[in-house]
């Protein structure tokens, strides 16, 4: 799914400033195999310096919603609560995506974005919810073997024809298309339940309602039928609105 395109994405995926990491050199590894295994043994830091840069050339591709505008302003005091100004201990940085797609991701390095379309039709609750969701998946390493699947394909494509190209001197568009198959990653179902509950841990332990994890699925139930196949590895929208409300209903 691009940015710019439609697309009735689940629950995201997402982060900031880090240290200067080494290039990561892709000399020698120019057949397929072999960048499938570098892409496996990315560390930690070289997950967030193509985080840092991937999530810039999205910014650069897409128009953000300024500070002062009502949809910053919202989404800022929808995520006060959380009390997560850092996670990972990754300093937060969130911003709007002013463009109609129901979405939102988040990377390793703190970078959280939220598309308009979705805080159009999600309530503060929900949006916190969702936020949750996709925190857990950066917490439970599901977002790093993401970008570490993105950057085979990207890095595969791009040393087709150059055998020392570097992830440090990746092209703007190469930059941006890593960022596109990051979004575009499927989670399993059992990494999609696995966030859910991550998501109501967070909300639990602040003391903040739980209900908007279940609103949010009944909501996105109304989205399951529209024929966008990122809906094909999710559990369903009306189950995980009864894990979230079994739940609450045993906890109180």
């Amino acid at each position: 799914m691009g940015t710019k395109h439609s697309v009735a994405a689940l629950l995201l995926c997402s982060t900031l400033a880090c240290h200067a990491v080494q290039p990561i050199d892709l000399g020698g590894f120019a057949n397929s195999a072999s960048l499938a295994i570098k892409a496996a043994t990315l560390t930690d830091a070289e997950v967030v310096d193509l985080a840092n840069k991937s999530c810039a050339e999205l910014d650069n591709q897409n128009n953000i919603a300024a500070p002062g505008s009502k949809y910053a302003k919202r989404l800022a005091a929808a995520l006060k609560p959380l009390n997560m100004s850092k996670f990972n201990g990754k300093q937060l940085d969130a911003k709007v995506y002013l463009v109609t797609d129901v979405n939102a991701f988040a990377m390793d390095n703190g970078c959280i974005r939220v598309f308009a379309g979705l805080m159009d039709m999600m309530n503060d609750d929900e949006i916190r919810a969702v936020v949750g969701h996709e925190i857990g998946h950066v917490l439970l390493g599901h977002s790093k073997k993401s970008m570490q699947t993105a950057y085979s394909l990207q890095a595969a494509r791009t040393a087709a024809g150059a055998a020392s190209t570097t992830a440090a001197t990746l092209s703007q568009s190469d930059l941006g298309d890593l960022g596109q198959k990051f979004i575009q990653a499927q989670f399993s179902q059992t990494q999609e339940t696995a966030a859910d509950d991550q998501s109501y841990g967070i909300l639990y332990k602040e003391k903040l309602s739980r209900k908007g994890l279940v609103t949010l699925f009944q909501k996105l139930a109304t989205l399951d039928n529209s024929g966008h196949s990122m809906f094909s590895s999710h559990p369903s929208s009306p189950d995980r609105a009864q894990h979230i409300q079994s739940r609450i209903d045993k906890d109180g």
